[in-house]
């Protein structure tokens, strides 16, 4: 078994990290219960929009807006897979990334053990970012198809209860999908964070906290949250 001879400030560092990520992730969601979240007042916007849908028999547009949504997860992903596979390049290019961090500025001596952990928590990090914006793409693909499946806008064959029932179906699937996209990009925020460990363990644990901060106000006190509020309550 092979000893990990990390520093008491490199081991905080991590615990910190990993307290900022899981720890903001349960926060958000008991949050949302007392104070708007800006996914769940987009999933108010997104039941206006189902309404509209079954008003109308042709669907071109909603079904052009989930696919110009969709391109945004298909990108990420696309860019999760270049990014891995950089990460993997790098695992064979340790010495010289080693001394040439270790050459920069402000940057504590670097490791081998500290490179390898780093490079390999990267690696989890865009892997689990792939699989979710992966699963992504596919809940929008299921949102197409729903919407394929709508009722017709003919009221004299209207079905309430039918209607009612793939109304909540399609918004929540879309839901479900805008928040597999948050969790996506999360991972990438929280990327960021992480390379700041290879600079100093003090810079790591102030980033992560930064990133939990900027996450907070863009959720919870944005202005895109007020726009969207304001639009909502505007609505008929």
């Amino acid at each position: 078994m092979i000893a990990i001879d990390f520093t008491l400030l490199d081991w905080i560092s991590l615990a910190w990290f990993a307290a900022c990520w899981i720890g903001y992730t349960l926060f958000s969601g008991f949050r949302s219960a007392k104070r708007h979240r800006l996914q769940d007042v987009l999933h108010s916007n997104i039941e206006q929009w189902i309404e509209v849908l079954y008003q109308r028999d042709l669907r071109i547009v909603d079904t052009s807006v989930i696919a110009n949504i969709e391109r945004n997860a298909t990108f990420f992903a696309s860019s999760s897979l270049l990014i891995i596979a950089g990460l993997v390049t790098a695992t064979g290019s340790t010495d010289k990334a080693i001394t040439f961090l270790s050459d920069l500025p402000f940057v504590q001596h670097i490791d081998r053990q500290v490179w390898e952990v780093g490079i390999l928590l990267m690696l989890l990090i865009f892997a689990y970012a792939f699989f979710t914006f992966t699963w992504c793409m596919r809940q929008w693909g299921f949102a197409s198809i729903l919407i394929g499946s709508a009722p017709l806008a003919d009221r004299a064959s209207r079905d309430e209860k039918a209607i009612q029932q793939h109304g909540d179906a399609l918004s929540r699937v879309v839901w479900l999908a805008i928040y597999n996209f948050n969790l996506g990009l999360r991972a990438y925020y929280f990327s960021i964070a992480l390379l700041t460990w290879f600079v100093h363990p003090v810079l790591f644990i102030l980033t992560s906290t930064w990133v939990v901060a900027v996450l907070y106000r863009r959720e919870f006190r944005s202005r895109t949250l007020k726009a969207l509020l304001a639009g909502l309550n505007r609505a008929p």
